[in-house]
């Protein structure tokens, strides 16, 4: 299946990453201003489904709202989600190899810590730390100031989708080569998450990798993803999209999709009340904004726009939702409206495009280095004598 108003087989590498990471910041500011609540609300604030960018939910008064979180959510302003994945390009084109959980702590770290840049939400200059969430805020805590091994300071935080949101750049680097991605994303996640948020970080990964793959549908990026997942997170994608499948309007698709959901959701019906049992490491469970992501792309056909849509007027955790949906759509051959694209780097202040020139840039270094060091393990293993003799 072809994306439609895309040819996904003649997009080509720059095309895909470009679209992937413009199309990830898109979502992300569309998703903002109405994350937390439910379609219901969501539908009854704005008159109806959101079909592009709004305001903020409480209007001018979005200082005092909510003074535990002063953020101007809305007009076109990116959230953390894209300040994170922008921050990981950073790291892509500093180490210009693949990554693990060390260079997390030698690389984002610090710039999270010292690097002041425009924080849209913030309208100023500042540090990414004082934007990002408190389980981002945990990057810190552990890793700088705790001394914590990279490899296992995730352990202890909450269990969210915080390294999940972030992780479209290792996918894109290994276009194509879904569980080289899905290894890398685990690795760089284990520094972040643990249990089903790692998880889902290493198969979002893996689900933008197939996304590039020539050839690639909604349909077999799900296969994909369900050959790689494990526990309640494969389970969650499976029950979600088999219910997608059935649905070819995100309207349709909204009530149905969360009741998929709710089973390894620990979250709860209410989003901005949290179960006792919300964010646990568990085995049972996933989190609920990557099987929402790849059912709203099923129910697209692939479309951007309608993928986004669905994911935005869907609610709950709906930047992250929209965030994920957007890149898959984006790197499966289907890019964000131009419009919405301009609108959105103006608001926001920021090249959306640049971040995506780098990492193709990068991206192919990193074949090439992958390339030389395949080239040397096949000379030394035959050296070794082992290739057998085909007769």
């Amino acid at each position: 299946m072809t994306p439609k108003g895309a040819e996904s087989q003649e997009a080509g590498l720059d095309e895909r990453i470009t679209a992937a990471l413009v199309g990830a910041a898109v979502g992300d500011a569309l998703g903002g201003p109405v994350e937390g609540y439910s379609p219901e609300q969501i539908a009854e604030r704005h008159g109806g489904r959101v079909h592009g960018i709004v305001g903020p939910w409480n209007g001018d008064a979005w200082r005092t709202a909510r003074p535990i979180a002063p953020y101007h959510k809305g007009d076109g302003h990116v959230t953390d989600d894209t300040l994170m994945t922008h921050a990981l390009v950073q790291v892509y084109a500093t180490v210009r190899d693949h990554l693990d959980a060390y260079a997390i702590a030698d690389h984002l770290v610090p710039d999270l810590m010292t690097n002041p840049r425009w924080i849209p939400e913030l309208e100023a200059e500042a540090l990414p730390l004082h934007r990002v969430f408190l389980a981002e805020k945990w990057l810190v805590a552990r890793l700088h100031y705790g001394h914590i091994d990279p490899r296992e300071a995730g352990a202890g935080n909450i269990v969210n989708c915080g390294a999940a949101m972030y992780m479209a750049p290792v996918g894109l680097v290994n276009a194509a080569n879904p569980p080289a991605a899905y290894a890398e994303a685990l690795d760089i996640a284990g520094a972040h998450q643990s249990s089903y948020g790692r998880e889902a970080a290493g198969v979002f990964a893996a689900a933008v990798a197939a996304a590039s793959t020539p050839g690639a549908t909604p349909d077999s990026i799900v296969s994909t993803c369900l050959s790689l997942a494990k526990d309640g997170t494969r389970a969650a994608i499976e029950q979600v999209c088999e219910t997608a499948s059935h649905h070819t309007d995100f309207e349709s698709a909204l009530t149905p999709l969360r009741e998929a959901v709710t089973p390894y959701d620990t979250v709860g019906p209410d989003y901005r009340s949290p179960s006792l049992g919300a964010r646990r490491p568990s085995r049972l469970h996933a989190i609920e904004e990557l099987p929402v992501a790849l059912g709203m792309l099923l129910v697209s056909g692939g479309d951007y726009r309608q993928a986004v849509l669905g994911s935005v007027n869907y609610g709950r955790d709906c930047d992250s939702t929209a965030t994920m949906a957007g890149a898959l759509a984006g790197a499966l051959g289907s890019p964000p409206p131009e419009d919405w694209a301009k609108q959105v780097s103006e608001a926001s202040r920021l090249d959306l495009w640049e971040p995506a020139t780098t990492l193709t840039a990068v991206t192919r270094e990193i074949f090439e280095r992958d390339a030389h060091r395949r080239r040397t393990h096949e000379a030394a293993f035959t050296q070794l004598g082992g290739p057998r003799c085909s007769d």
